[in-house]
């Protein structure tokens, strides 16, 4: 039975480490049939805009947009707080293709649904 999962990621360029890391674990969940949402919070809601993830990579791992491009091929949702985005001046016409800004709400719902929440 597949279950939802959330994995949280709150870092971008600044910690290379921390923002690729729940995308190697989304990736194992979304390719596991899980239902796998990566929920970007503080400076990761960059790696929702074009662009951004091409900056990052930690050494020891492939790049974090090959592996941020396997998890949405796999059926990886990628949510941007929009609590983080507005202030950063960040929009929809800014994200990449699979990337949303959601409410507060939207993770209240699903977390209140019963989804596992994960911070790595």
């Amino acid at each position: 039975m597949s279950k939802q999962i959330v994995i949280h990621c709150t870092a971008g360029k600044e910690d290379a480490e921390k923002a690729t890391l729940p995308f190697i674990v989304g990736n194992v969940s979304a390719t596991a049939d899980q239902d796998t949402i990566v929920f970007l919070t503080l400076e990761g809601v960059r790696i929702a805009t074009n662009g951004y993830a091409e900056q990052i990579q930690k050494d020891g791992f492939a790049p974090l947009k090959e592996t941020l491009n396997s998890f949405i091929a796999n059926g990886g949702k990628l949510w941007a707080c929009g609590a983080c985005t507005k202030p950063r001046g960040i929009t929809d016409a800014d994200l990449i293709a699979g990337a949303k800004i959601v409410t507060a709400a939207n993770l209240v719902e699903v977390l209140a649904n019963g989804a596992v929440s994960c911070t790595v």
